[in-house]
């Protein structure tokens, strides 16, 4: 049998590359399939063999590959999939698109319903930094994009949703049903330390609607300090706004990641997520984790076992759940918070994958 991996791009590295390396690990031969990479950021697919559409070639085809969002489309669909009995796309966005041959089956990860053309979409195109008209034609072509969007999602034979809220999601735009398999999340790595410190943390990729900013303007009326760790394009706004017991530390690895989080006294994860595999890690560390009670993490964290909850995506209800977690009384039990974790496993996806992929096959099969 022959099988291909398709991903969306690989222009940053995040949670949705992570599912990809394992998936890349439980079908070792499979080559993969994108609309384009950053060399920086393939590290760990050396040695797979690793194609890119024609944007690839484009003058600032990486660099500033969202230039290139009308012609996504047509690109993904460019890829050559006719040989391959199995795909497997693993999208938030164009990667469902592709065209399989007639008697392949096509099943899709999908870590969100495209953001910025769904449920994102006003707050997108509202946080453009354009002129009016200029915002006009990206909203015209939004709206053709959403067409496509939902066509090739008819393409895909069987969705998997990497939470219940992503399935909600795929049920609402795209009118498909699809299972739930949490994401791999790396939880060897992650340890409880008997060294606490001062600190809260909190840290990703630097975009909107990650709010981090909600984060800043809590802590900066607390006084207490927050550590943030990662980098993006929304940095130089959140630094200004930032007081000085706010400290930004850059991309870190992996090992100053799990050091931070084991050491941390809270992890805060203003957002909405899809998921959200740094909440997740921070649980594996034994920490607990203050977080917005919508997507992922109402689904990934336990109220009063193993992290609070704020239910308004303001920076006073954030501030709130921090005083509460500080002078409420709570006894979080590390082990019990590391044990919670341990249900998102890498080996856990693996083996929920494979029964998945093989009862689909033997489906199509009959």
């Amino acid at each position: 049998m022959k099988i291909a991996l398709v991903h969306d791009h690989f222009a940053q590295e995040g949670g949705a590359e992570k599912v990809l390396q394992t998936l890349a690990e439980i079908f070792p031969t499979a080559p993969i399939f994108t609309l384009l990479y950053d060399s920086r950021h393939i590290k760990n697919f050396a040695g797979r063999k690793l194609t890119p559409s024609i944007l690839q070639k484009f003058p600032f085809g990486v660099s500033k590959y969202q230039w290139y969002m009308p012609l996504m489309p047509m690109a993904i669909e460019s890829h050559n999939l006719q040989d391959y009995d199995l795909v497997i796309s693993s999208a938030s966005s164009f990667a469902k698109g592709v065209i399989t041959g007639p008697g392949a089956t096509h099943i899709c990860y999908c870590h969100t319903p495209t953001r910025y053309l769904w449920h994102y979409s006003s707050q997108y195109l509202a946080e453009l930094r354009l002129p009016g008209w200029l915002k006009k034609i990206v909203d015209f072509e939004v709206s053709r994009i959403r067409q496509w969007d939902r066509e090739a999602a008819e393409r895909v034979d069987y969705f998997i949703a990497n939470s219940r809220t992503t399935r909600e999601r795929i049920k609402k735009y795209y009118h498909r049903d699809s299972a739930v398999i949490y994401p791999p999340v790396d939880t060897a790595q992650f340890f409880i330390s008997q060294n606490i410190g001062d600190y809260f943390l909190a840290g990703g990729r630097f975009i909107p609607h990650k709010r981090f900013d909600l984060a800043i303007l809590a802590f900066n009326k607390l006084n207490i300090p927050l550590k943030i760790f990662g980098d993006g394009p929304d940095e130089k706004r959140l630094k200004k706004i930032a007081s000085s017991n706010i400290e930004f530390l850059g991309r870190i690895s992996e090992e100053e990641k799990a050091r931070l989080m084991s050491e941390c006294r809270a992890f805060i994860h203003p957002q909405e997520e899809d998921f959200g595999i740094s909440a997740v890690e921070a649980q594996a560390s034994g920490r607990p984790v203050i977080a917005f009670a919508r997507g992922g993490a109402s689904e990934t964290v336990t109220e009063r076992i193993s992290g609070l909850f704020f239910s308004e995506q303001t920076w006073e209800e954030l501030a709130d759940a921090v005083l509460r977690f500080l002078y409420g009384g709570y006894n979080f039990n590390p082990q019990i918070i590391k044990n919670t974790a341990e249900k998102f496993g890498v080996e856990r996806f693996k083996r929920e994958i494979l029964k998945f992929v093989s009862s689909k096959l033997l489906k199509d099969a009959e």
